[in-house]
């Protein structure tokens, strides 16, 4: 990664970080790099990982795959990626892409209803 990349990415974070402290989550931090097992870009909402990404390619099921590999690794129950939108420098004018299998219990977390999810791709349902 250049530091061109590297700037632009934790310029993307920290945005990221501001819009959720101005939304009332005011424990989200940037996770340092560097950890073994990725746990995702940003800290301080329970069971959730966001992995940020700033750059003008788009591959959204490669970084949703790593979004899930994240996910697992920090035992969390969501997993998004919030990318930024080519134009727009407010992280609440950006993307935020997960699994329909994500949002289901993103949305039974938000009604308070838990209905069974669809069984994974090579699963019997």
């Amino acid at each position: 990664m250049t530091n061109r990349n590297k700037t632009k990415g934790s310029a993307w974070e920290r945005a990221i970080v501001d819009a959720l402290h101005a939304a009332g989550w005011p424990f989200a931090e940037r996770r340092l790099a560097g950890a073994a097992k990725d746990r995702g870009d940003i800290a301080g909402i329970p069971g959730v990982v966001i992995e940020a990404k700033n750059t003008a390619s788009r591959n959204l099921a490669a970084w949703v795959d790593e979004t899930e590999l994240e996910r697992v690794n920090d035992g969390a129950w969501l997993g998004v990626v919030w990318h930024k939108r080519t134009g727009r420098a407010s992280a609440a004018d950006g993307y935020v892409t997960m699994t329909g299998r994500q949002f289901l219990a993103l949305l039974g977390q938000a009604l308070d209803v838990q209905p069974p999810l669809p069984a994974e791709d090579g699963e019997a349902a």
